[in-house]
């Protein structure tokens, strides 16, 4: 097992990362989270793999333990499931001692986070991530929340959960695309701040991609370190946070524009190549660090180009991305591979260009 800290100033949490779910009572009570009426929210395909597990694992530390669930996807992400939540957790009497523990990937781990943080002005959760992009993205920094009118994340809060359990484990009941689309986030650690991340991502592309354990756990560590250190420095996404947004103000426009057809990790990998292309042209990367990065994103299956897209409605779409402030669209940009940063000054046809760069 390997252990990380996020510290954010006003909380701090342990990342447990592991290939069983044989240490989890001992991490909930490590926690103090001992004798207290606990809720399970997952959805529908996790449900039947690991909540009874979980219970099961769980007996000693909480007597009173629910399973809340939702239809899996997400469509699902929206304040009326949210709602939903609420009714449970009233007719269950959770109160505010209760725990809360997301069992699922990204959009699981988004909302009942959300739940947490408004339910009795808020209550402790724990966050158990079992998709490849939930585990080394959305369940480490406190970000929270629900789409709205057809926008991603648009209603959200900054909570931090109790802890994080990691289990690589659970990555053997994914699909591969979803494997794939939590890879595009972790590829994106590398190009914003590690170089020697990403090039342990080229040198080692064949066993990731065959999920051998030690590299897996070696991409999971890594993405978790980088994502670590820049909450613990900036929680509210005030300056340096802004970072992790590489690749996705384009990506989010794409994934809504698709219905949330593509999944996240997809529009990040098309989203990264439109930031690179941006950087390329400010002379900041060369066309063969693009080249490169495509190479990658290829020989793990994301897209690096989409088709049937009217760049316009791509273009107009990124205003509503909440990185847009004032009216101008912020972009994630690089200096250098391995060194990001938000451009404030872009023209409509830097952006536009690297939006036309990205479709067929």
């Amino acid at each position: 097992m390997k252990i990380l800290g996020v510290d954010t100033g006003i909380k701090k949490y342990p990342i447990y990362i592991d290939n069983s779910f044989s240490m989890i009572a001992e991490a909930f009570e490590k926690a103090g989270l001992k004798d207290r009426k606990m809720c399970i929210v997952t959805d529908s395909n996790v449900a039947p793999l690991y909540a009874e597990n979980i219970k099961e694992l769980l007996k000693d530390v909480s007597k009173d333990i629910s399973v809340c669930t939702f239809p899996a996807g997400e469509n699902s992400k929206d304040l009326d499931t949210i709602s939903d939540f609420y009714r449970f957790f009233v007719e269950k009497h959770l109160d505010r001692k209760s725990v809360l523990i997301a069992l699922g990937g990204g959009v699981t781990g988004d909302m009942c986070g959300f739940a947490a943080a408004t339910y009795m002005r808020g209550i402790p959760f724990v966050q158990i991530p079992t998709t490849l992009l939930s585990q080394v993205d959305s369940s480490v920094g406190g970000k929270t929340g629900v789409d709205f009118m057809g926008n991603k994340n648009m209603v959200g809060a900054f909570y931090q959960p109790e802890l994080v359990f990691i289990n690589t484990a659970t990555l053997s009941t994914l699909p591969y695309r979803e494997v794939a689309a939590g890879l595009a986030e972790s590829v994106k650690h590398g190009y914003i701040q590690d170089k020697t991340y990403l090039d342990f991502f080229m040198d080692n592309k064949a066993a990731i991609k065959a999920l051998d354990d030690s590299a897996i756990a070696e991409v999971v560590y890594g993405s978790c370190k980088i994502k670590s250190y820049v909450v613990s420095k900036d929680e509210r996404e005030s300056g340096l946070r802004e970072i992790l947004n590489f690749g996705h103000t384009f990506g989010h426009a794409v994934e809504t524009l698709s219905d949330f057809n593509m999944l996240h990790g997809e529009c990040v990998a098309v989203g990264m190549l439109a930031a690179l292309y941006l950087s390329m042209k400010r002379g900041a990367v060369s066309q063969k660090d693009i080249d490169e990065a495509k190479a990658l994103l290829e020989y793990f299956e994301l897209p690096v180009y989409i088709e049937g897209f009217d760049p316009n409605k791509i273009y107009a779409q990124m205003f509503n991305d909440k990185k847009t402030k004032n009216g101008v669209i912020n972009i994630t940009a690089l200096r250098a591979m391995g060194d990001a940063y938000t451009e404030k000054g872009c023209t409509e046809k830097e952006i536009k260009d690297a939006i036309e760069y990205i479709i067929k």
